[in-house]
């Protein structure tokens, strides 16, 4: 009677995925993409949007791998009427640095120096330029300002000068303590 039960537990079971799966299948296995919603064939029937006239398996959009040539070129082109990307102007902004002092906390104070990308100065090297002359914090903040940290506003017009002799003294204004 144990011989019974241990031969029909053998041959009748349903719960083991292995005996079910095709012992000839040749790895890694291609799989056949929809052109219309990139997923693979056999779900683009339980897709809600699409219809028996437009199904994947009809069209001729049914593509391998990634995506046929055709979708390619269609994302290179611009997609939507229009006039396309049309290059601005550079404003013509008055090359003035202007130097600020701004109070922080209590004795302690930044200072801003503003207008050196109108001289064509890459604000990244002015910024590293001031903390290593000034032994002291600073950055870039906004599209043309560098906040040091400390009450430089006396020593910098100098250094701006001597470091960069294209910004004239006419051309620096200091505006003292600004809140």
């Amino acid at each position: 009677m144990a011989a019974d039960i241990f031969e029909s537990g053998g041959h009748d079971c349903r719960g083991d995925q292995r005996s079910n799966t095709k012992l000839d299948a040749d790895y890694p296995l291609r799989v056949l993409y929809c052109g219309v919603c990139s997923l693979p064939t056999e779900y683009c029937e339980y897709m809600p949007d699409l219809t028996v006239e437009n199904s994947p398996k009809q069209e001729a959009g049914i593509s391998e791998g990634q995506g046929t040539a055709g979708e390619e070129e269609e994302k290179k082109k611009q997609k939507r009427g229009g006039r396309g990307q049309i290059k601005q102007k550079k404003k013509t902004v008055p090359q003035k640095v202007t130097i600020a002092k701004i109070p922080r906390a209590k004795k302690k104070y930044v200072t801003r120096v503003c207008g050196l990308g109108t001289f064509e100065i890459d604000l990244k090297e002015a910024q590293r330029f001031f903390a290593q002359k000034f032994s002291c914090g600073a950055s870039v903040t906004g599209e043309d300002a560098i906040i040091i940290q400390g009450d430089f506003t006396d020593d910098i017009i100098d250094v701006i000068q001597e470091k960069w002799p294209e910004v004239d003294d006419d051309s620096i204004e200091d505006l003292g303590e600004v809140k």
